[in-house]
């Protein structure tokens, strides 16, 4: 249990703690109080008795943003005019929640010994302002310098002038008023009757001026009304199951998917995860967005607004962001992430998700508003983003230390290679990027259609068809029965078998019989740990199941490949992959699946192996579950004739039944009932309001 981080987050503001609610930098470095990349707060520990105390259980709060921990006294001897103290006589019930902002902390201590007893509780803090990136290790040539504590009868203010201009501030506010309070602890000194119980109070509040372009303060009243924003979006249509355990992964990922959307001046963004990548990632938000879709389109309306206002100027005009960090490092150029576009794919993913989001709710409107950012992006991927005028697109290696090395979702500097092991040369045209493409351009012909382009549309169809004829040719293996993980700076194909081939069936690019025999690859042996699809085959060169991107197994990698395998109408694939996929959920200890796990073979009662440092919640995890349900389902949506259609449901064996909620179209919504049968999946119209219809395709 000791090594469980309780992990909590409200708008861009988030904390590390351990599973006693404490905050210790210097014997655990990844935890804190983080807002806008900066760690504001790096010790926060709690004694009683100037002694840790034993803990008995903690447990985060779900939808709001908590956690409750239940600690107890250790035996304390008698001193400094104090009796002695046995153990386990006083319960303290420590209770924090997250604000945009920072936390606050209420603490209650009872008395259940026979005596009153005279209790010492102790806070130590401090604050070392790291930025998130000297956190994880990079180190500086340079910091800027902390402030003297300023210090008042109930309040500490410790502050830190950075090397880039910013007075960043942390304020500890304690109620009621301490016995003691210094620099770095404060101390309250009381009685506690029989019976008799004790509350302390503490808020912890990160400030910064300037204040960052995402820095949106909100003290706790304000962040309640915020919550019952999120949920009017997020909570629209619901799942339900009469599974208890099933019903809680669902729970469990709309709460982790409610923890990482962030409120910018666009609109909701769903950051990529926590502890490290707590920010707008591009390509992360476009595919959370993607996942959750079906459910409900605010998700990717707001991410669609972001990213259209912060699309690239200048030389690489209407390319993408791929990240967006706000700390000093960032500020300074000490890393390159502060409006950083280094992705190949977000580009089209951009404009795949707005086809994507007009075929769910039929809104011209959003066409029309987003349509000079679609051009843009489309511009850009025949110029800049096709450096050589073959038709697909390709990154090129920047210099060392100015950027990320490999340019798509698996971006390990070692992650692109060839069939001997031998790095691959740029410039680099992955797989599933040009898939990607494939699908923008016939989203972008559709989203012409809408607006009456329909010259520019023909043309956007006719490209979309000479690339899948271009990306056949040049990427198919015919001895690896799979699509080429990438070519390489001379068009020389790498004929490595991995997961990035199980893209170019969620993006549609494939051709049907070559569909199925990259299904059967990917759900035989060599790939199917018996949980989930791994990145790559077992036996490859640069093979490791412990890997971050060439063995372990992504939950949102499988999802896509999922969504892949029913638009083929590959039901039996599909169902294995749900199936192991709902079990990994059954073996994970807080049945939420992480970023990615170890892709070793799935052993008799044992649970997948946890890889080390995997974010957890991690957007595009989250949303994992919803795409896979989405997947089993077959779920499309017909706005322009308000249609719902389910194709060739299945569901998994451990699901056996099903019920949409509230889900809608338009101005209408159906509640759906499914239930598993032997051979078949049945459905039930329950409830119907406006005009909707619903229709089964078996």
């Amino acid at each position: 249990m000791e090594d469980q981080a309780l992990v909590l987050k409200r708008g861009d503001t988030f904390g590390v703690f351990n599973p006693a609610g404490d905050v210790d930098a210097r014997l655990r470095p990844a935890e804190g109080l983080f807002r806008a990349d900066t760690r504001f707060l790096s010790r926060f520990r709690f004694l009683l008795g100037r002694t840790e105390p034993l803990l008995l259980s903690s447990h985060l709060g779900g939808l709001e943003a908590g956690a409750s921990i239940d600690l107890t006294n250790v035996d304390l001897p008698e001193g400094n005019g104090r009796l002695p103290l046995s153990s386990r006589t006083i319960h303290v019930l420590r209770k924090k929640r997250m604000y945009d902002g920072g936390f606050r902390e209420e603490l209650r201590l009872h008395n259940y010994g026979s005596e009153t007893v005279v209790l010492d509780c102790t806070f130590l803090f401090e604050a070392d302002f790291a930025d998130v990136f000297e956190v994880r290790g990079k180190g500086r040539s340079k910091r800027g310098r902390l402030r003297k504590p300023r210090i008042r009868p109930s309040t500490v203010t410790l502050g830190y002038q950075g090397v880039d201009g910013v007075e960043r501030t942390t304020r500890l506010v304690f109620s009621p008023t301490p016995t003691e309070l210094g620099a770095k602890a404060v101390r309250y000194d009381f009685p506690l009757q029989v019976g008799g119980e004790q509350k302390i109070e503490i808020d912890v509040e990160c400030f910064a001026q300037p204040e960052p372009k995402l820095f949106i303060r909100s003290m706790p009243s304000r962040t309640k009304k915020r919550e019952g924003h999120l949920r009017r979006y997020l909570g629209q249509a619901a799942i339900r199951t009469s599974d208890e355990h099933i019903q809680e992964w669902i729970d469990q990922a709309r709460a982790d998917l409610e923890m990482l959307v962030t409120p910018t001046r666009e609109g909701l963004y769903p950051f990529a995860g926590v502890p490290w990548f707590s920010a707008v990632f591009g390509r992360d938000g476009i595919l959370t967005a993607l996942q959750y879709l079906w459910l409900d389109p605010h998700l990717a309306q707001g991410v669609l607004r972001f990213l259209a206002a912060h699309q690239a100027k200048g030389e690489e005009e209407g390319k993408i962001l791929h990240e967006m960090r706000q700390g000093e490092m960032a500020a300074t150029g000490e890393v390159p992430f502060g409006l950083y576009y280094g992705s190949i794919d977000a580009t089209p993913l951009f404009v795949f998700l707005a086809g994507a989001l007009y075929a769910r709710t039929g809104d011209k409107r959003m066409v029309e508003r987003l349509w000079p950012h679609i051009d843009l992006a489309l511009r850009w991927m025949e110029t800049r983003g096709d450096r050589d005028g073959d038709g697909f697109l390709e990154y090129a290696r920047p210099p060392k230390g100015q950027g990320l090395w490999n340019q798509g979702w698996k971006d390990s500097d070692d992650a692109i290679f060839h069939a001997d092991g031998r790095i691959a040369e740029g410039p680099i045209a992955l797989c599933e990027v040009q898939g990607y493409a494939y699908a923008a351009w016939e989203s972008a012909a559709l989203l012409a259609r809408v607006l009456e382009k329909f010259e520019a549309a023909r043309e956007m169809q006719r490209k979309a068809e000479w690339l899948r004829q271009r990306f056949e040719e040049k990427f198919w293996c015919e001895e690896l029965g799979t699509y080429a993980l990438a070519l390489d700076g001379n068009k020389e194909p790498c004929r490595v078998a991995a997961s990035n081939a199980g893209h170019a069936l969620f993006s549609g690019i494939a051709s049907p019989h070559r569909a199925r025999r990259v299904a059967e690859l990917l759900l035989g042996p060599r790939f199917f740990s018996g949980w989930g699809i791994r990145t790559l085959a077992e036996g490859s060169p640069r093979y490791n199941p412990m890997s971050y991107h060439n063995g372990s197994v992504w939950p949102h990698d499988n999802s896509l490949i999922a969504l892949g395998l029913a638009r083929y109408g590959l039901s039996a694939e599909l169902r294995k992959l749900a199936e192991g996929l709902f079990c990994a959920l059954d073996y994970l200890e807080d049945h939420r699946l992480p970023e990615l796990f170890c892709g070793f073979p799935r052993r008799p009662a044992s649970a997948p192996v946890r890889y080390p440092i995997a974010c957890r919640p991690q957007g595009w995890a989250s949303g994992s579950l919803f795409a896979l349900l989405a997947a089993c389902l077959g779920i499309r949506f017909h706005a322009e004739v308000e249609e719902i259609r389910f194709e060739k449901p299945v569901l998994p064996i451990q699901v056996e039944d099903l019920l949409l909620h509230g889900l809608t179209l338009k101005k209408s919504s159906v509640d759906v009932l499914f239930r598993s049968h032997i051979r078949d999946v049945a459905m039930n119209v329950v409830r119907r309001r406006g005009g909707v219809s619903v229709v089964l395709v078996s």
